[in-house]
């Protein structure tokens, strides 16, 4: 099993920044690719950020490059979405998912098996 906990969500004006951090525990050594999803209001899940675990590379929302980056802390089993220049539209609930094997999409959130609780994120005009 594996269990994931966010946290670091909160409330910012626009162009603000937050940085989400996802704990892991269990066999998250297995994982393929450990991403961050977001749901706003009324809307689907989507995909933000994902990371594959074997080589390190990464890919980004389109909506979302040049402002957020996605690390991890594989010594501490963490995750973690820096948030720059944070716009009323990221307003959502963020989620850290993780995945074995390899996704076939990196943002398709049925192609993830393990998911965490979520944590808002609200960011004012």
């Amino acid at each position: 099993q594996v269990q994931l906990v966010e946290s670091g969500g909160g409330s910012v004006e626009a162009g603000g920044s937050l940085r989400l951090s996802c704990a892991a525990s269990g066999y998250i050594n297995s994982a393929s690719a450990m991403a961050w999803f977001r749901q706003a209001p009324g809307q689907g899940r989507e995909g933000v950020a994902v990371i594959y675990t074997y080589d390190n590379t990464w890919r980004y929302a389109e909506d979302v490059k040049g402002r957020f980056t996605i690390s991890r802390d594989s010594a501490k089993n963490t995750l973690f979405l820096q948030m720059n220049n944070l716009k009323p539209e990221d307003t959502a609930l963020y989620y850290c998912a993780a995945t074995w094997p390899l996704p076939r999409s990196p943002f398709h959130p049925s192609d993830y098996k393990y998911w965490g609780q979520g944590t808002q994120v609200t960011v004012s005009s």
